[in-house]
């Protein structure tokens, strides 16, 4: 009879502890606040822009004006632009993965502070091939002269405090969205999840259909 009674004694003890444990989980779940991240921005204020300010589906590309694979997707981006030119914008954010991609991008900049950007931007894309991973990015500077690029003031201006600040600004933003390959599209905030023209013209019509 002692034993009986000595054993319902420690299984009520037991159940009491346990009870008493998940009544402690459950109020330390629900006091505990939610991790807040900040979240970064895919556009910047200062990004380079191509399309209507107010379109109402926005590309950002993650793009290395060195990177072979952004080459081979910009001119399925130029079709889905041409597409829909009134209601599409492409936003770039610079990447710098190679040797040279950093001084092209200060030849961009530099065009885009004279009005020249698009056929500058046109011209560097396509000349790549003949100036991929050169350091002094040489063939870049040609292509950039012959779209329009005054070279001599751009090579005055191209260390400028403003687009020192760009540069670093896109970096700090590459790291913090966890960019590890060029190029990375978002659609709207949504990021294209398997790299081909046909995903993301997927991506972009499903979004001009339905843009919220």
């Amino acid at each position: 009879m002692r034993t009986r009674t000595l054993v319902i004694s420690l299984v009520l003890f037991c159940l009491v502890i346990f009870a008493a444990a998940i009544i402690y989980y459950d109020r330390s779940q629900g006091t505990n606040e939610p991790a807040v991240v900040e979240k970064t921005p895919l556009v910047r204020d200062y990004s380079p822009v191509i399309g209507p300010e107010d379109a109402p589906v926005t590309i950002v590309e993650f793009f290395d004006p060195s990177c072979e694979g952004c080459r081979a997707m910009y001119p399925y981006v130029k079709q889905i632009m041409a597409a829909y030119p009134d209601r599409v914008r492409l936003v770039l954010r610079y990447v710098l993965f190679h040797k040279g991609s950093e001084e092209a991008v200060r030849i961009l900049e530099t065009a885009r502070e004279q009005g020249v950007y698009k056929p500058v931007l046109d011209a560097v894309v396509k000349a790549q091939p003949q100036w991929h991973d050169d350091p002094n990015v040489a063939a870049a500077w040609e292509a950039a002269k012959a779209a329009g690029l005054d070279v001599e003031a751009a090579r005055t201006g191209m260390n400028s405090s403003k687009i020192d600040d760009i540069i670093q600004q896109d970096a700090a933003d590459v790291k913090a969205v966890g960019i590890s390959g060029t190029p990375t599209f978002y659609v709207n905030e949504e990021k294209l999840s398997r790299l081909g023209p046909q995903e993301l013209y997927d991506l972009v019509t499903s979004k001009i259909e339905s843009p919220k």
